[in-house]
């Protein structure tokens, strides 16, 4: 089987690796910048270069793009993709890519599935990639009437051999209602933590609490820009109730209510063991 990346960042350069190191297929990729495309084929992730000229050469594309890019890529590649090609997407938003994916697929009749591998780094490009990225990774991927359960299944099985612990089916509705929460209100948290006059004094004062809450602060603010902004309704809902529970927090403090803010804590504390 031949399966084509293109863009060959972080995931859509880990996602060849791993592809190149786990599986028999042959990995064609490209990406726009030139060094990009030189380093994914010296290092042996790549066999060849995809040509994004006449008919697409491949049964499986991916597409490692952000969310603009991913939609001018599905334009482009929509006319020459063959009946049997696989096309799916590596975007962190789901709703805007599989509403464009799926007319584009049914008008020029090749299938779609929108996906969202759940890994990353704080770190991009190429240079960062690893072959191990989605070991134990979840890969959510959003099918349409007219994916087989043999597709479905076919596709299951090619993430699962390059590392992904499990594949989750879902909607583009239900996956970003969630990924509001579990990725990209982490990131609004923890890029805005970050900005308190006395972060810069931290050393000396911090262990694992502060490492973790401010690792991903250090993101790619025009990705994340896109993904926040096609998301917007509900990531909005996730920093107001974010606000209202630490409303409370601060009001016990500043009552000094210790019976109040016990409870507030302990309700945390049984939601995440719960969890």
């Amino acid at each position: 089987m031949t399966i084509g990346i293109i863009g060959l960042g972080l995931i859509g350069g880990s996602l060849a690796q791993a592809l190149a190191a786990h599986t028999p297929h042959r990995v064609l990729g490209w990406d726009r910048d030139p060094a990009t495309r030189e380093a994914a084929l010296g290092s042996g992730a790549l066999q060849g270069l995809l040509s994004l000229e006449g008919p697409l050469d491949c049964d499986v594309l991916i597409i490692a793009v952000p969310p603009r890019a991913t939609l001018e890529v599905l334009d482009d590649v929509a006319p020459r993709a063959a009946p049997h090609t696989l096309v799916i997407d590596c975007c962190g938003v789901k709703r805007t890519i599989c509403t464009r994916g799926f007319a584009l697929a049914e008008r020029h009749g090749f299938t779609f599935i929108g996906g969202h591998p759940m890994a990353g780094r704080e770190c991009s490009g190429f240079a960062s990639a690893l072959p191990h990225l989605f070991r134990n990774a979840s890969m959510l991927l959003v099918p349409d009437a007219r994916a087989s359960g043999e597709l479905r299944a076919r596709t299951e099985a090619l993430f699962l051999a390059i590392g992904f612990a499990r594949v989750v089916f879902t909607t583009a509705e239900r996956h970003d209602r969630i990924i509001a929460l579990t990725s990209q209100l982490a990131h609004v948290v923890s890029n805005a933590y970050v900005k308190s006059p006395r972060a810069a004094g931290h050393h000396g004062y911090s262990a694992g609490s502060f490492a973790d809450l401010t690792r991903v602060a250090r993101l790619d603010e025009h990705l994340w820009c896109e993904l926040f902004l096609e998301n917007r309704d509900n990531l909005i809902n996730e920093i107001d109730t974010l606000l209202d529970a630490i409303r409370l927090y601060r009001e016990a403090l500043a009552a000094a209510d210790a019976a109040r803010l016990t409870e507030l804590l302990r309700e945390g504390r049984e939601l995440k063991e719960r969890l």
